[in-house]
């Protein structure tokens, strides 16, 4: 019904910029709600940034003014466009969807999860 493939992650220099891509395959994506986690070693997986299906965002303190979610219902994708990267930011990251019926707080992840993708940044 839903899933989520990640892509573009990689290794990258400080100070460069990444594009993540999460495409579903379902066809409900337009009802969800989709969010980008990361999760670096040994920390709790934390929420970057969530798009609901209305359009509305939230991110993460430490990534506003760098990182810009945005979806494509069109093309079943939501994108996460990283600048300014920083060695802060190595983790795997993670797509989730959330059906609309299960609220629409974008702090509190969905059921629905990708595989995850490495983002590493280093010199």
């Amino acid at each position: 019904q839903v899933q989520l493939v990640e892509s573009g992650g990689g290794l990258v220099q400080p100070g460069g910029s990444l594009r993540l891509s999460c495409a579903d395959s379902g066809k409900i994506f337009r009802f969800l709600s989709m969010g980008w986690y990361r999760q670096a070693p040994g920390k709790q997986r934390e929420l970057v940034a969530a798009v609901s299906s209305g359009g509305q965002i939230k991110y993460a303190e430490s990534v506003k003014g760098r990182f810009t979610i945005s979806r494509d219902n069109a093309k079943n994708t939501v994108y996460l466009q990283m600048n300014s990267l920083s060695v802060e930011d190595t983790a795997v990251y993670y797509c989730n969807g959330k059906p609309a019926g299960l609220g629409i707080d974008l702090s509190a992840p969905g059921p629905y999860w990708g595989q995850g993708t490495q983002v590493t940044v280093s010199s």
